[in-house]
């Protein structure tokens, strides 16, 4: 036979294109189209509905940037169409290759009843199956016209990103507006053949399958009179029934497809914006819920759950009832999809508190995944955080855009730094957009990695990002694909119902030790700074705003602001969604992040002065109140007294230039360039910066990633850069002294500054940022010879490699920390210490000189300017603080990370104020004193082990207990805790090393 595969496929494609769409709506008339432009903001409903409409035409232009248009579309079935279905085609000016991220529209009856929602791929709405003829057709939509950010030439910069700067020039142009009879055998058959046609590309020529396929397809486009599609479509699918019947081979991959729309909580638009998206997308879904018996919905953060609840109380009925039926699934049990690299212990804890209290209360619902398909990498204390929320697997899709490595399987367990072991699966079809492709499908099942041991993979099923989610033509398709030979199987099911099967039949996966590293969107610890540091002062503040109203409360009776507390952890973590706290958002999102964290640094503020003054009393003995869990200065972790201070520092000139800073712990010389050119640790007799180097470098590279500006930084960055070691002033200041430098359009202002009695150097750092496409390092050159350095993550510390041996270790050329690194050699090490930078670099290189030592490169990140999404990013004023600790054990850069970030409070007052809970082992650190959520007054209590080994440890509460029990996050008893020993107001436990443990307290 000769081989005309090419023919036949050409043949199809055209006569889809050209005939057989187009029949799907043989019959159609126009409507009628009015509009009325909401001036400013989106109006309520009703305000909408009663707005006075002007006329509009088809091919109008409409819709400023972030505009609401409400239009209304009115017209009558005509009599001709009685038995027909009938479906009104509403364009309102859709580029199909982007759903969710352009022109949206929410449909609504006259009475205000949400109908579904409007996206380029899903334009039609059902007027009725079948029609009587003559019915009179009112509808009204609520159209956002959002402009296009990311488009065919993606990553130009561009001003609509913020509504302030987007102008008012109209976005879109009005088009097909139509009531059109829907012919469902030529809908069926489009189906069948796009099926067909994709399912046959994707199977090897020399396979028996094909063939049957392509000459199924030929007999099938010989039935169609193409003159008469609408009434030969039939006679079509008759000559399919044979290879569409075809029954899939035993061994066939099995995928689970889930019903999904991931919705960005922000992103290239505002978060009023994802309030509606959210409400269209569910519109759509529970709509296509009623059509379809098998389709199964599954949506992710309770945040957006909160939205419909609290702004679309219609449609928020019809998504209960779907959660009732079992259909609409609650899924993740995160307040958001956050960010798992950066968000503090504490957050990252009440991502889940939040999210699955919230699927709790509202529908009886114990979420058991972790759903993260989008986010950035995973944070190696993940895995006990997901565990002591009481869930067990996770599912995330984005470790296969890493740039370098190809991870080497798609389930397994994954292993955090406790030894804490999660059942994991990454989606091999590649996608969380999956839209049931024939060529999606062939590409889970030839991707899979566990081939031979497990058969099981997820597609999340759906149009995201932008929402829209399922389409009915995903359905059918997957109805085809339920058991058909040469593809895999495909079924509706819920993430549970998927976990179970593949943990089931996969009982002893490979194990993955360590973080997640995505090898891509690395620049997303640095960009957009003021996002960063709002997110870390605001962690730090709830923490004391927690530990001060829970023990003015217990010994005052001081009201413990529950609502308040809860409503802020809420805004807190919504902004760590996975586009927010990155800073790959536009500038909208960025400026109203700035606004929020400085109304809730106030809110806060407020909270823990009140109740600090409640501890304090009346009088006027000055009491430093310590937050951190540590003790300094004299007072205990947790209480208030008077502090003690002893030392002092002297500053004095340096020979040839600069200063020589001294307090008899650490000796530092500034030289005449403002950088460090030795910091000697004096007891271990101990140089910390490597010989003919200076620390406080400030270090400028060039930064034009190839694509994803925000979100990259390439390693080509740091093949060229500039040295800032031009000063402009260098002058004693208190302990120290401050430096001023300029550059470009910037300037920066430092105080290096060694105060009395305290092993660290201090570097506070002001800039003044205007350049763009620029990389702005802060450099420690140090005398170490580390072979790995610690990074700080939740509960916990993570390892990384100095060197790069492999490709896996070359390409964490940029890598998290939350407060602290640390290396070092045995017996004397060094800790850089941060109040709210994440990203940085660590290189080493062996001198060459006589001394033949090895220098570690420590660099943190600071600053970024890319122009998209935000052609303004960090332009402004900014303030860091971080600090070098020479001498430091892993338990002092703890310890100097938890004091940098809580500085010391004082207030007058009359006497000291005693810890609400104490600790006798330094190596375990309480990360939250609080009242129980349930407002029962009992105290809760969480800590870990901090250092990475054993740990036995005694706590003391400050008030009189009843009982005390070991709970997972909710606060619920948790049978995985460790034994507890109570002696009156004492525990003792042993923990694990990094353990994490919640003690809730009874009071007597």
């Amino acid at each position: 036979m000769h081989d005309d595969r090419s023919l036949v496929e050409a043949r199809l494609r055209r006569v889809l294109d050209e005939r057989l769409r187009p029949a799907v709506y043989p019959e159609s008339v126009p409507l009628d189209v009015a509009v009325w432009h909401a001036p400013d903001e989106p109006v309520p409903v009703a305000e909408g509905l009663a707005a006075e409409p002007e006329p509009i035409a088809v091919g109008a232009r409409w819709g400023a940037p972030w505009g609401t248009s409400w239009f209304r579309v009115t017209g009558t079935v005509p009599e001709a169409w009685a038995g027909k279905t009938v479906e009104a085609l509403l364009d309102l000016g859709f580029d199909e290759n982007m759903p969710g991220f352009q022109c949206e529209g929410l449909v609504y009856r006259p009475d205000g009843t949400p109908v579904k929602g409007l996206n380029p791929r899903n334009q039609w709405v059902r007027i009725g199956a079948p029609v009587e003829g003559g019915e009179e057709v009112r509808l009204h939509v609520e159209a956002a016209s959002n402009p296009v950010i990311l488009d065919y030439h993606p990553f130009l910069p561009t001003r609509l990103g913020d509504k302030e700067t987007a102008g008012a020039e109209p976005q879109y142009r009005l088009a097909r507006m139509d009531l059109a009879v829907l012919d469902e055998t030529v809908w069926q058959l489009v189906i069948d053949l796009e099926v067909l046609g994709e399912l046959m590309a994707e199977l090897p020529v020399e396979s028996a399958r094909r063939w049957e396929i392509l000459r199924a397809v030929e007999k099938a486009l010989d039935a169609i009179d193409l003159q008469d599609v609408n009434g030969t479509a039939a006679q079509a699918r008759v000559r399919l029934e044979t290879v569409l019947s075809e029954p899939a081979v035993a061994s066939a991959h099995r995928v689970s497809a889930i019903g999904h729309a991931h919705i960005d909580s922000a992103w290239l638009w505002p978060l009023r914006e994802t309030v509606r998206k959210v409400a269209r997308t569910t519109s759509n879904m529970t709509a296509l819920l009623d059509d379809e018996p098998e389709f199964v919905f599954a949506m992710s953060q309770a945040q957006q759950w909160a939205w419909v609840r609290d702004h679309r109380p219609e449609v928020w009925a019809r998504v209960k009832k779907a959660v009732a039926d079992g259909r609409f699934v609650p899924a993740g049990g995160m307040w958001v999809e956050s960010d798992t690299n950066m968000p503090g212990s504490e957050a990252m804890a009440r991502q889940f508190v939040h999210g699955k209290r919230f699927f709790l209360d509202e529908f009886g619902v114990e979420n058991e995944e972790a759903w993260l398909p989008d986010t950035f990498g995973f944070a190696a204390g993940l895995p006990q955080i997901i565990k002591a929320a009481g869930s067990k697997w996770l599912l995330t899709q984005k470790i296969s855009w890493s740039q370098t490595n190809k991870f080497p399987h798609h389930t397994f367990r994954w292993e955090g730094i406790d030894g804490t072991r999660i059942f994991t699966h990454f989606p091999p079809v590649d996608t969380y957009n999956c839209s049931m492709k024939g060529s999606e499908i062939a590409h889970a099942a030839r991707n899979f990695k566990d081939k031979g041991a497990a058969r099981h993979s997820l597609a999340p099923t759906g149009w995201g990002d932008g929402g829209g989610g399922t389409t009915r033509e995903m359905v059918a398709k997957a109805a085809r694909l339920r058991d058909l030979e040469g593809s895999a199987t495909v079924a509706w099911e819920t993430p549970k119902e998927f976990f179970t099967k593949a943990e089931a039949e996969y009982p002893e996966p490979p194990v993955w030790v360590g973080e997640l590293y995505l090898e891509l969107h690395r620049a997303t610890l640095t960009s957009q700074a003021k996002t960063k540091q709002g997110n870390r002062r605001s962690e730090q503040l709830l923490r004391e705003a927690e530990l001060w109203a829970a023990t003015a409360a217990v010994r005052t009776g001081f009201p413990y602001p529950y609502e308040e507390l809860d409503r802020i952890w809420k805004t807190v973590l919504l902004h760590q969604f996975h586009d927010i706290l990155p800073g790959s958002s536009i500038a909208w999102v960025h400026r109203e992040a700035r606004r929020t964290y400085e109304r809730l640094a106030d809110e806060l503020n407020g909270i823990i002065d009140a109740a600090q003054r409640a501890l304090a009393g009346e009088g006027a003995r000055e009491l430093l109140f310590n937050s951190a869990p540590h003790g300094r200065a004299g007072v205990a972790a947790g209480g208030a007294g008077t502090a003690v201070v002893e030392g002092r520092t002297t500053v004095t000139e340096r020979p040839g230039g600069g200063h020589v800073l001294d307090n008899g712990i650490l000796h530092v010389e500034v030289d005449a360039r403002g950088l460090a050119v030795s910091v000697y640790d004096i007891e271990a007799d101990r140089e910390t910066i490597a010989p003919g180097r200076a620390g406080n470098l400030l270090q400028l590279h060039p930064d034009f990633p190839n694509m994803w500006d925000a979100w990259d930084v390439d390693e080509f960055y740091r093949n060229t850069v500039t040295d800032l070691t031009d000063v402009d002033e260098l002058a004693p200041e208190g302990h120290g002294v401050r430096i001023v430098r300029t550059f470009g359009g910037s300037r920066v202002t430092q105080v290096l500054s060694l105060a009395p009695g305290e092993r660290r150097l201090l570097v506070d750092t002001e800039v003044d940022w205007h350049e763009t496409e620029k990389f702005l390092k802060l450099a420690f050159p140090l005398d170490v010879h580390a072979e790995r350095y610690a990074s700080e993550t939740q509960f916990g510390h993570f390892h990384r490699p100095t060197h790069t041996n492999t490709s896996w270790e070359a390409a964490k050329f940029e890598a998290c920390n939350h407060r602290f690194v640390h290396l070092e050699e045995p017996g004397w090490g060094v800790a850089i210490v941060n109040d709210s930078t994440y990203g940085h670099d660590v290189t080493r290189t062996v001198r060459t000189d006589a001394d033949r030592g090895t220098t570690t490169t420590v660099r943190v990140s600071l600053l970024r300017a890319p122009r998209f999404p935000d052609p303004e990013t960090d332009q402004g004023v900014h303030h860091f603080r971080h600090a070098l600790v020479p001498g430091a054990g892993i338990g002092d850069a703890v310890r100097e990370g938890w004091r940098i970030n809580l500085p010391e409070r004082v207030v007058p007052g009359a006497e000291e104020v005693a810890p609400l809970v104490t600790v006798d082992q330094d190596a375990v650190v309480v990360t939250a004193v609080k009242l129980a959520d349930d407002g029962s007054g009992d105290v809760v209590v969480r800590f870990h082990e901090a250092h990475g080994g054993r740990a036995r440890a005694t706590l003391t509460a400050g008030f009189e207990v009843a009982g005390v029990t070991a709970t997972d996050l909710l606060e619920r008893p948790w049978a995985d805790a460790p034994a507890l020993r109570r002696e009156g107001n004492e525990v003792s436990l042993r923990l694990r090393p990094f353990e994490l443990v919640t003690l809730r307290f009874t009071r007597a």
